[in-house]
């Protein structure tokens, strides 16, 4: 136990040496000012980077990583971009959507990786991070000024172990955190450490004060159901997809679900194979423009999930081989992303409207829109 707390604490440092030596590449393609959308990918000369798509899945702009990235948060005023590493790596890259200029990287700081995520407040001043304590094993909130080059400023407490997707709430006030509950460090990879103990919650905080608001907790049958990515429909409820640690042949009839500030989680009911039928994880979720349908998708079983949130049901199921992002596309309609290039635009009902193969490219996980 001593031997792997002193490794908590040293096992960055040699992470941030890394960022260090392994700087960006100037950008290699102009600004394009009708991206619609933004991904990390690995390219195909087998580097990874940021892509700005147009709104038919054109390659308008690439800007290089020096590793895989995972989500992306926008400040959709100002044009602000920051890509987030994967999990647990510890740099993001900020640049602009209509500005050429070099893309700026930053760090979490000593101590502290990023799980991947995180969130704009909403008159842009400020980036909050989901990140790990390394020392503890807990989730804290990295709180960035965007003005002064993304200088960290200050953490939240996110109230529980291995934050992954945290949401600043559509009140502007409230930051929904999954606490996906296992502990993870940057010497053991991606390998999970505890995942007999492990205890996955949803917390509401306060975004100014730090202070918990509301946490609900997996317990029971669904201990094992880690909570992973979130998003909030039309009447502020949130919805939340997860990530079976346990038996695989345990694994709940769903493992998506809604849960609000005062309200239990309540997974969906099962339809059909249920929860066996994603292979027991959702890589990602979106709410459509009007806020009524949410869709999930499983990259495992290679199926995008459609729901109508006004009756809790399931009302469409597409099938898109290695499908993670999402975004909501019009009204009522999603684009989903592959692993195998491909973009494709679908009703809530997972019909297909149209759909896009860039050769060589392998999208990652998270497809964001640019309003």
């Amino acid at each position: 136990m001593n031997s792997m707390a002193i490794d908590r604490r040293q096992m960055l440092l040699g992470t941030l040496a890394f960022v260090g030596a392994t700087a960006l590449r100037p950008e290699f393609a102009a600004a394009g000012t009708s991206a619609a959308y933004v991904t990390a990918a690995r390219l195909a000369d087998g580097s990874f980077g940021i892509l700005l798509l147009s709104a038919d899945g054109a390659i308008l702009r690439e800007v290089p990583l020096s590793a895989r990235g995972h989500d992306i948060a926008i400040d959709q005023t100002s044009g602000r971009v920051v890509v987030f590493a994967r999990r647990p790596g510890a740099f993001a890259v900020s640049f602009e959507l209509n500005n050429a200029t070099p893309p700026h990287v930053f760090t979490p700081g000593e101590g502290r990786h990023y799980f991947g995520h995180g969130s704009f407040s909403q008159d842009g001043r400020l980036l909050y991070a989901s990140e790990n304590d390394i020392a503890t094993g807990m989730g804290v909130i990295g709180i960035y000024d965007v003005a002064r080059s993304f200088k960290k400023i200050g953490e939240h407490s996110t109230f529980g172990m291995g934050p992954h997707e945290i949401m600043l709430l559509a009140d502007g006030k409230t930051i929904a955190c999954g606490n996906g509950g296992l502990d993870t460090t940057p010497v053991a990879g991606r390998e999970n450490l505890n995942v007999d103990s492990m205890q996955p919650s949803l917390t509401f905080v306060d975004a100014e004060s730090g202070k918990l608001l509301s946490k609900h907790e997996m317990t029971g049958d669904v201990q094992s159901l880690s909570i992973r990515h979130v998003t909030q429909d039309a009447k502020g409820v949130v919805w939340f997809g997860g990530q079976w640690e346990g038996s695989p042949s345990e694994t709940p009839p769903q493992i998506v679900g809604s849960v609000g500030l005062d309200r239990p989680f309540k997974l969906l009911e099962p339809q059909g194979k249920g929860g066996d039928d994603l292979k027991g994880y959702i890589g990602a979720m979106a709410v459509s423009n009007d806020g009524r349908f949410i869709a999930a998708s499983a990259p495992k079983a290679g199926h995008v999930l459609y729901v109508d949130t006004e009756t809790a049901t399931v009302i469409g199921r597409s099938n898109l081989k290695d499908v993670c992002g999402l975004a909501a596309e019009g009204t009522r309609d999603f684009a989903a992303s592959s692993g195998f290039g491909i973009i494709r635009y679908e009703t809530a009902q997972a019909s297909t409207i149209s759909e896009r193969a860039l050769q060589d490219i392998a999208f990652d996980n998270h497809l964001r829109r640019i309003a």
